[in-house]
């Protein structure tokens, strides 16, 4: 199994951040996850969230601040996954883009949306793991 490294992005509007809607078929419920994506050879991560943002949806970001990196194990359609993530904070540069309540992503059939940060759960998990925590205030 091979490590990823990826990096995201928190685009925070109030008490809600931008993330996008997940599942996996091995689980009950759904995930969300803030947008980015790998990390490719010789690219640097901040590098590699601007192009994700770019990609995923048409958007620039600015003043990208790193709040920490995760160590991420854990299992997708019953395999065992392994990625290091460097945690973002980061803003949309265009202001018009937070009045939107949904976001098609390229390559995310549910596409993103503003989330409130305590409406996470068992179901409705945040990840990656431990996240949550390092957004707490």
């Amino acid at each position: 199994m091979a490590i990823r490294v990826i990096a995201i992005g928190v685009v925070r509007r109030g008490s809600a951040i931008l993330v996008f809607e997940g599942r996996d078929p091995s689980r009950p419920g759904c995930y969300f996850r803030p947008l980015g994506g790998g990390v490719e050879d010789g690219e640097h991560s901040r590098e590699a969230l601007a192009r994700e943002f770019r990609e995923e949806i048409g958007a620039e970001i600015v003043e990208p601040r790193l709040l920490g990196v995760l160590e991420n194990r854990f299992q997708y359609d019953g395999k065992p996954r392994h990625e290091i993530v460097f945690v973002y904070e980061c803003a949309l540069a265009d202001r018009a883009l937070y009045e939107r309540e949904r976001f098609e992503v390229s390559d995310e059939p549910f596409g993103a949306a503003w989330q409130p940060l305590d409406g996470f759960g068992p179901e409705r998990r945040l990840v990656p793991e431990g996240l949550q925590a390092l957004l707490a205030p």
